[in-house]
């Protein structure tokens, strides 16, 4: 497959992302340090403002502690999102993998065993993406990422020009889950089509928006403001980020809200 057209494959594909990642817990009797939690935060704070280099560095930082934390799970999960973004499909998928075999009970598994699908898919290797996504279906047949498999299986019968097979996967995705996510994506989306974002204000007076967007701006959010008509007149929604998953979406709400700002993901 050409470079380019892999990159816009992937570059479509990383909009319907709804990766997870697992915890790789580690079994000492110590607690962590107080530096511990700061670190973890400059980690989100990078997370947020779509530094995943940045992320990382501050993740594997933490990762040579060899204590114990209960926010290791979404240590994890940032790094390997954030590998993932930086298209270090080989290493996300070792991470997978790890928490997939070893980790059992976590919370985050199920989004380990589709991130893992995932890698293939964005490497262009496709059989061994949807052999993976039936596995988990196989494992887990009540997950509640059933959706976002059933969509990914929509998106490789498009790659390997099965028309008919995407048309019975996303039918089955409507009749199943009408009101998931998913149900209301196109089959080939544009890149920021499908995304979520966070609204922090809606004004009357595009001054009042465009105020508070130049703040968000200048503290490093990518802010914007959108337009919508009603019989009352014109409102001006200021909202940040346009992101692939809801947990990135959750990421920065949480961020955003800590700061004084009132919060609300969309869609």
């Amino acid at each position: 497959m050409p470079r380019t057209g892999m990159k816009n494959k992937n570059m479509t594909f990383r909009a319907t992302l709804r990766v997870g990642i697992a915890v790789l817990a580690v079994s000492l009797f110590s607690a962590p340090p107080a530096s511990y939690a700061f670190d973890l935060e400059k980690a989100r704070e990078y997370f947020v403002k779509e530094d995943y280099p940045g992320t990382i560095k501050e993740c594997e930082n933490i990762l040579a502690y060899k204590g114990y934390s209960r926010e290791l799970d979404e240590l994890y999960y940032i790094l390997g999102l954030s590998y993932m973004k930086t298209e270090n499909y080989l290493r996300a998928s070792d991470i997978f993998e790890i928490i997939i075999n070893e980790f059992r009970d976590s919370a985050f598994r199920d989004d380990a065993m589709l991130g893992l699908g995932d890698t293939y898919f964005l490497r262009g290797d496709y059989n061994a993406a949807q052999s993976q996504y039936k596995t988990f279906l196989e494992k887990e047949p009540l997950t509640r990422l059933k959706p976002a498999v059933y969509y990914r299986f929509a998106q490789i019968c498009v790659n390997n020009g099965d028309q008919r097979g995407a048309r019975e996967y996303l039918e089955k995705l409507k009749k199943e889950y009408p009101l998931s996510f998913e149900s209301r994506m196109e089959l080939i989306p544009a890149q920021d089509a499908l995304s979520f974002t966070i609204q922090v204000g809606a004004f009357s007076k595009n001054d009042n928006a465009q105020n508070l967007c130049r703040i968000l701006i200048g503290k490093g959010y990518k802010a914007y403001i959108e337009e919508a008509s009603s019989g009352s007149g014109r409102t001006y929604k200021v909202r940040v980020g346009k992101l692939s998953s809801r947990f990135e979406a959750q990421q920065l709400e949480r961020q955003l809200s800590n700061e004084g700002y009132p919060t609300k993901i969309f869609p």
